[in-house]
């Protein structure tokens, strides 16, 4: 255990923080987590895949039980052309086991089940405390909220996402999130019926879209669409009514032979758009007593469905490196060190099917094979050290 850290602050109660502090939590690490929404953790209305890395790592958290009761399982995945033709059928990811199966849930059922997590296991959560600054010396990091209040820590862990705070207190030159091409839209209906079998997801490779559905144990249908176009402002995403954006997109998706246009005209008021965003290499992630993980650090578009998952591997490397290093510096290097290679492939891969390309193979592994993966993940197996 590293010797010059035990008070932590997380700041950012939504998934990439709740799962950081049950993570550090469990690595015996004192930890408190900031949210700075007054209620919850802010909710876009939009849906995830929790894909099975992400419920691997949810179980070393002892977290992946209640999850696994939130939402519903996908698995398998069907994919469909634009002439509604199959073009392949098969299981997806780990399904064997109901614990990493993959999960499809509202984002906000997931943020609400990590933080009661988080309650449960007696972890202090202050919710309206937005930080607005952070000044580090050699006792500690004492960050500053927009309340005026302070609270000094040992380390401070910025996972308060794409438009991170955190992220500029580290570098004031830092990148900035950037539109990846694509408008994303999400909506759900009770009066659709497409085909669709239990726990399937179904992928069409339209004409002028990418769309994806399923249907939920309770027949409500869950559905995207991604659409290439010009980046939307604040004001045409929050102001546009859902009849406009339905009438847009059955535009684009009548065309094809599939359900798709079928499910967007049934869908009512619960549609909403949003842009893809994504991070190009963020160049620090860190400095003596501050870190950046999920997608404050790397966010990739929603193109390959890991953002979640990605989050929660972050959580249980980081608590590992933290529990298995004497010192922080050899800690949060050993943490970048193994953690770049595979979200920088994530990110670029999501990038290319973003922008209707084929990803391109990686010129080195990202994180060697599942089985080293896994050996990274399992809690009991010692992270390692570096020199």
């Amino acid at each position: 255990m590293v010797r010059d850290t035990n008070e932590v602050l997380v700041i950012g109660g939504g998934i990439a923080g709740t799962a950081a502090a049950l993570a550090l939590d469990r690595a015996g690490l004192h930890v408190t987590l900031c949210e700075a929404h007054p209620r919850a953790a802010g909710d876009i209305g939009a849906f995830l895949t929790l894909a099975s890395n992400g419920m691997l790592a949810l179980a070393q958290l002892e977290a992946a039980v209640p999850i696994s009761q939130v939402g519903f399982p996908l698995t398998e995945m069907c994919i469909l052309n634009s002439d509604g033709a199959e073009i392949m059928t098969r299981p997806l990811g780990e399904h064997q086991d109901p614990l990493t199966r993959f999960r499809c849930l509202r984002w906000r059922e997931l943020a609400a089940a990590l933080q009661a997590e988080v309650r449960k296991r007696g972890i202090e959560l202050r919710h309206g405390a937005e930080i607005v600054a952070a000044v580090e010396d050699s006792r500690g990091v004492t960050a500053t909220f927009d309340d005026g209040t302070t609270t000094t820590a040992d380390l401070l862990i910025g996972a308060d996402g794409l438009n991170s705070t955190v992220r500029t207190l580290i570098d004031p030159q830092a990148v900035s999130p950037r539109y990846a091409g694509q408008r994303v839209f999400y909506g759900y209906t009770g009066a659709a019926d497409p085909p669709h079998a239990p726990a399937r997801i179904t992928m069409v490779r339209g004409q002028g879209s990418a769309f994806g559905y399923t249907v939920s144990p309770d027949a409500q249908t869950f559905w995207f669409a991604r659409l290439p176009g010009a980046a939307l402002s604040p004001e045409q995403i929050t102001g546009t009514p859902p009849g406009q954006w339905r009438d847009e997109l059955l535009a684009v998706l009548r065309p094809d032979a599939t359900p798709a246009a079928d499910i967007v005209a049934a869908t009512g008021d619960e549609l909403l758009v949003t842009n893809a965003t994504d991070l190009p290499s963020v160049r620090r992630w860190s400095t003596d007593r501050m870190l950046l993980i999920g997608d404050a650090a790397h966010a990739a578009s929603p193109a390959t469905g890991q953002g979640a998952s990605m989050a929660m591997e972050d959580a249980v490397l980081l608590a590992k490196a933290l529990r298995d290093s004497d010192e922080r510096a050899p800690a949060l290097t050993l943490f970048e060190r193994i953690r770049r290679p595979r979200v920088e492939q994530n990110i670029a891969a999501s990038a290319a099917l973003s922008a209707g390309q084929p990803p391109r193979p990686p010129a080195r592994p990202a994180a060697g094979d599942d089985s080293e993966l896994r050996s990274q993940l399992d809690w009991n197996t010692p992270l390692g050290r570096i020199s």
